[in-house]
């Protein structure tokens, strides 16, 4: 009795291993083998000005072929790129070629020829680019980009981002020999303004590190250069650092206050051989023979 009930246990154990065994076999035999994609998935982003921006695509390669032309032909609408729609996201609205955008993704479609491309932002970001299945009145806007001569052979399609400005940059589109790029411009001030008017304007409280910032920016982007030197005196009256006293120079300057630019340059030396920054250290010595100069 009990030989047949093992015989009969092992029967059923070795039945379940066999079914087992046999799915882990046919699951192996169906599986996909997985390779490299021949045009693989990119994204790329940049931070311009205070917005965000986000280019997803594939990239292809040319692999020997020519391509503006010919495998990318002229005059006729391109994915840019390969497998899926390209996509461009904004998180704040945008000036493309100077043409409003509002924050939002799109399908980033052009038409190359040779001396300009025509780029296409499309509310849809799943279309295809064939004449017949294209929905132009989704079109947000289309502008003209011109085209330039690589100086090398970009093998891979790329998109990237060039010439960058504190509220400026071009997206480059660079294949083979050919590169193409468009100007994005972002509403960088009143963003900037908002801030300083709740940070330092209203508050009474306002940090030495808020008020330097926005001494800077008014510095930087030729406002009330008077307003900028009172907020970078508070500053450095509470905390003075080499950077933040060199600022105050470099404004007293500017007013043509050469003595004071002077006086704070020599301020602002001094804390910079202290904290061991030679960088400062040359540009106050700079700052201090224009004053001299100015007198």
């Amino acid at each position: 009795m009990l030989s047949t009930a093992l015989l009969k246990s092992s029967s059923r154990t070795l039945g379940a291993t066999l079914l087992v065994g046999g799915l882990l076999l046919s699951e192996a035999a169906t599986a996909q083998i997985t390779t490299p994609a021949a045009s693989p998935k990119s994204t790329v982003t940049q931070r311009v000005g205070l917005t965000d921006v986000t280019i997803t695509y594939s990239r292809p390669s040319a692999k020997g072929r020519a391509v503006f032309g010919t495998l990318v032909p002229f005059g006729k609408r391109w994915r840019t790129g390969a497998n899926q729609t390209t996509t461009i996201k904004f998180s704040d609205d945008v000036t493309l070629e100077g043409k409003k955008v509002p924050a939002g993704e799109y399908g980033l479609y052009t038409i190359p020829n040779k001396t300009e491309w025509l780029v296409v932002l499309n509310k849809s970001t799943k279309q295809g680019a064939d004449v017949d299945g294209f929905k132009d009145d989704q079109d947000v806007v289309r502008f003209s980009a011109k085209t330039y001569k690589l100086g090398a052979k970009a093998e891979t399609f790329t998109m990237g981002f060039s010439d960058m400005t504190p509220a400026t940059a071009n997206v480059d589109m660079q294949w083979e020999l050919t590169g193409a790029k468009f100007k994005l411009s972002t509403d960088v001030d009143p963003k900037v303004m908002a801030q300083i008017d709740e940070k330092v304007v209203k508050n009474a409280n306002a940090s030495a590190n808020d008020m330097a910032a926005a001494a800077v920016y008014y510095y930087d982007n030729d406002k009330d250069l008077k307003q900028a030197l009172t907020w970078i005196q508070k500053a450095n009256e509470k905390d003075p650092k080499f950077w933040n006293v060199h600022t105050e120079a470099k404004i007293k300057l500017k007013l043509k206050d050469y003595k004071g630019a002077t006086a704070s340059a020599e301020q602002s030396r001094k804390l910079a051989l202290d904290a061991k920054n030679a960088d400062y250290v040359k540009m106050n010595e700079d700052l201090i023979a224009l004053a001299k100069k100015g007198k």
